[in-house]
């Protein structure tokens, strides 16, 4: 059946589709993800950002699709998160405000839509990159408008059948685009992402649409909604396997078992400790289930849904307390970090805000938005910390209109850290951007982290489970041994011009351990080196050297 047009509810319900279909498949663009680190999150972040997007387009109480398409730009905008979450909320922008004040698309109308989103998504990136979901967007939207000009009476189902085999065709090319897809073996995670939501339009133009996937655990069902995804419980323990048990545990056991509680999970076995990640909404059933083969080391459970409340109250969220009521001041920072001791470094240097989240939990741009207008200052300086999260700090930036923020291109925590060091509250908002941008430029970083997964990148064989050690974005080592694979990874960051260390251990690290690896460097380099307890996750060690 032709199907000539959209209403209201027809594109509601293409867009809820397109949601969900993301939703059920996100993992599997996670795993396309090129780095073997345990935070790799574009299809989390897409499906975070567009489920966003779509509650808010939902609660549009109209069929006309200009202003559903209105909603969904907005809740995309200020839910997106990481550099694939922005991207995508700039492809709907463009899309909106193509179709902006139409009460019904054509097939056509999409055709323009479509590219008048790759025009905004590109623009909104500094530096495009191909081989990515822009190309991906930008071909099968051209094509497929050009399709949709010499075809003028096709519908809208064989125009988005049209636009996803171009995608597909696209997609598959993005390895030629990209020399480290080809080496690693994936096609451009964000890419992938966005053929599953048009995947996901398909299914509902011809009446199929996809619904969100449940799952049971102990007889009963727990929908896994969107909402309930974004939030739950972020669960991390670490576990010492009994030796009668040994024989008995299994990784991919235990992964499949907490598989049923939720997402976001990661379980490494390092000999007798284990330690796991899970986002989950009931976490005493992944601690019972974890506890049938040991004991815990360490364990905590952190509330998301009260970190976010917190965020969206102007407070430091989880582990700080709420600020008082301030007059206006001059300056104010807003730093990002995960990690309790990490936290308190940025606030003894002044953080005014430190929002919770890093590698595994990139903040929205509503986060930033929510922290920048609970502050009363002048000038705010914003250090997103982490290169995944800067587009969502410069996005909440130009949201922020009536604020004078600064966005400082901080890609690492000791970056962040060392522009905390050289900001002064006594100078100008224009010497303070020098000064805070040079430190940054001086900074090299290190960190040491578990890969989840075998492969090879760089030429560099990775092994899972083993410890990589991890120079700005190149993996130097991959080894069994955590401590030799630091050491490794500081003769590597280390050179002649080192004056200053620092070193920020996380929670799997004993003070001993940080010690030994000191000790390690000034035995051998002529520097200071400064040892903080971060309490970070996923992160054993991460090493700054100026």
């Amino acid at each position: 059946m032709a199907l000539s047009k959209l209403d209201g509810k027809q594109f509601k319900a293409m867009i809820e589709s397109g949601a969900n279909h993301l939703s059920n498949r996100h993992h599997e663009i996670d795993a396309l993800n090129v780095f073997p680190v345990p935070d790799g999150d574009t299809g989390t972040n897409m499906h975070l950002t567009f489920s966003s997007g779509v509650k808010d387009s939902l609660n549009i109480h109209s069929d006309h699709v200009g202003d559903i398409a209105k909603g969904l730009s907005k809740g995309l905008l200020m839910g997106a998160r990481g550099n694939s979450g922005v991207i995508l909320s700039q492809i709907f922008r463009g899309f909106y405000q193509s179709i902006d004040g139409k009460p019904f698309v054509t097939a056509l109308d999409m055709a323009h839509a479509f590219v008048k989103g790759s025009e905004i998504a590109y623009k909104a990136v500094m530096r495009p990159v191909e081989g990515t979901i822009l190309t991906v967007l930008r071909e099968s939207a051209c094509y497929a408008q050009k399709f949709a000009i010499e075809n003028p009476e096709i519908d809208v189902i064989t125009y988005m059948d049209y636009l996803i085999k171009e995608a597909h065709v696209s997609l598959q090319n993005t390895p030629e685009l990209l020399p480290v897809l080809k080496e690693v073996g994936v096609v451009d995670s964000g890419g992938a992402g966005l053929v599953v939501i048009f995947e996901g339009f398909r299914y509902s133009l011809i009446g199929s649409p996809v619904a969100a996937v449940e799952t049971v655990e102990h007889g009963g069902s727990a929908q896994l909604s969107m909402e309930n995804d974004e939030f739950g419980y972020c669960t991390e323990f670490i576990i010492r396997i009994e030796p009668e048990k040994m024989d008995f545990f299994s990784e991919d056991k235990l992964k499949k078992g907490l598989s049923r509680l939720g997402d976001s999970i990661v379980v490494v076995q390092d000999e007798d400790i284990v330690k796991v990640h899970i986002h989950t909404l009931t976490p005493g059933d992944a601690l019972n289930l974890a506890q049938r083969y040991g004991e815990f080391v360490k364990l905590k459970i952190e509330n998301m849904q009260e970190q976010h409340a917190a965020i969206l109250e102007g407070s430091h969220g989880h582990g700080t307390s709420e600020k008082p009521a301030a007059p206006r001041k001059k300056y104010a920072i807003v730093a990002v970090a995960a990690g309790d001791g990490i936290k308190t470094m940025f606030e003894e240097l002044r953080a005014d805000i430190v929002i919770n989240g890093g590698q595994t939990m990139n903040p929205s741009t509503e986060d930033f938005v929510a922290a920048i207008q609970s502050l009363n200052a002048e000038h705010i300086f914003v250090l997103p910390n982490n290169s995944n999260i800067v587009l969502a700090a410069q996005q909440a930036e130009s949201v922020c209109e009536e604020q004078n923020v600064h966005v400082l291109i901080t890609k690492s925590i000791p970056q962040g850290l060392s522009a905390c060091i050289m900001f002064n509250p006594e100078v100008s908002y224009e010497d303070n951007l020098q000064e805070m941008s040079a430190a940054i430029a001086h900074v090299k970083t290190g960190q040491v982290t578990y890969a989840i997964k075998d492969t090879v990148i760089d030429g560099q064989e990775i092994k899972a489970n083993e410890y990589m050690g991890i120079v700005e974005k190149k993996i130097v080592v991959c080894i069994k041994d955590r401590l030799e694979a630091t050491k490794i990874m500081v003769d590597e960051l280390i050179d002649s011009d080192a004056e200053i260390v620092t070193l920020i251990y996380g929670n799997d690290v004993s003070e001993d351990e940080a010690n030994e690896i000191s000790e390690y460097i000034t035995s051998k380099y002529n520097v200071e080196v400064e040892v903080h307890e971060g309490k970070q996750p996923v992160y054993s060690f991460i090493v700054g050297v100026e």
